[in-house]
């Protein structure tokens, strides 16, 4: 009976899923399946209502706290934990397995992990995704960086917790994941992309240590 329900129930999420372009687009995002999606998409709502991402950053609680006393300097602790806590968590799920997945969000969550360690890093990585969300609501686009074949796989799992009939003979861009070259030419292009983000953020942290010694 409770599989069952639970079935029925996982079923409509995914109808819901397949019909919803917003949901449909955060998918878009590496780390991100269907619960995360449809969870996040429910949060934000009409994102036109956050005038900047930093406002999205703030209602799922992932902006760090901020110490100051009179006129000193301000102190950045953790993470402020308000708002939507349900959907915090979804974005922190999915920033972990952003971090597995080659692309430039992998090379960001090293950078940090490599500096203050690797649940700090989860969570700049969370808030790198709701900031990276809000232009990609606003400017109505998918993620740049997005593999279409292992999209397609995404999508086509859904498909089939929705209900929809299997097809085996069919033959869509779904099953280009089956094909190694394919799978292996998307993979290389985002691990490019790693590898100029890792390489553009190192001579930057160079250049601005440099500005600081001679300041």
């Amino acid at each position: 009976m409770i599989e069952g329900a639970i079935r029925v129930v996982e079923a409509e999420i995914a109808s819901e899923a397949l019909s919803d372009p917003v949901i449909r687009r955060i998918m878009t995002l590496p780390g991100v399946d269907m619960t995360v999606a449809t969870g996040v998409a429910a949060a934000i709502g009409d994102v036109r209502r956050f005038s900047d991402p930093q406002k999205l950053v703030g209602y799922l609680g992932l902006n760090p706290s901020v110490r100051q006393s009179g006129e000193g300097p301000a102190y950045h602790g953790r993470i402020t934990k308000q708002g939507r806590g349900q959907a915090r968590g979804m974005l922190v799920e999915a920033a972990w397995a952003a971090a597995r997945s080659p692309g430039p969000l992998r090379a960001f969550f090293q950078r940090i992990s490599a500096r203050r360690g690797k649940h700090i890093a989860a969570v700049a990585t969370a808030r790198k995704l709701a900031m990276i969300l809000w232009h990609m609501l606003m400017k109505e686009a998918d993620y740049i960086w997005v593999r279409p074949a292992l999209l397609a796989r995404k999508f086509r799992n859904i498909e089939l917790k929705a209900g929809m009939p299997s097809e085996h003979a069919r033959r869509g861009i779904a099953y280009d994941y089956n094909i190694p070259e394919r799978r292996a030419a998307e993979r290389e292009q985002v691990e490019q992309a790693e590898q100029d983000y890792a390489r553009f953020t190192s001579r930057w942290r160079r250049r601005h240590r440099g500005e600081a010694k001679t300041a």
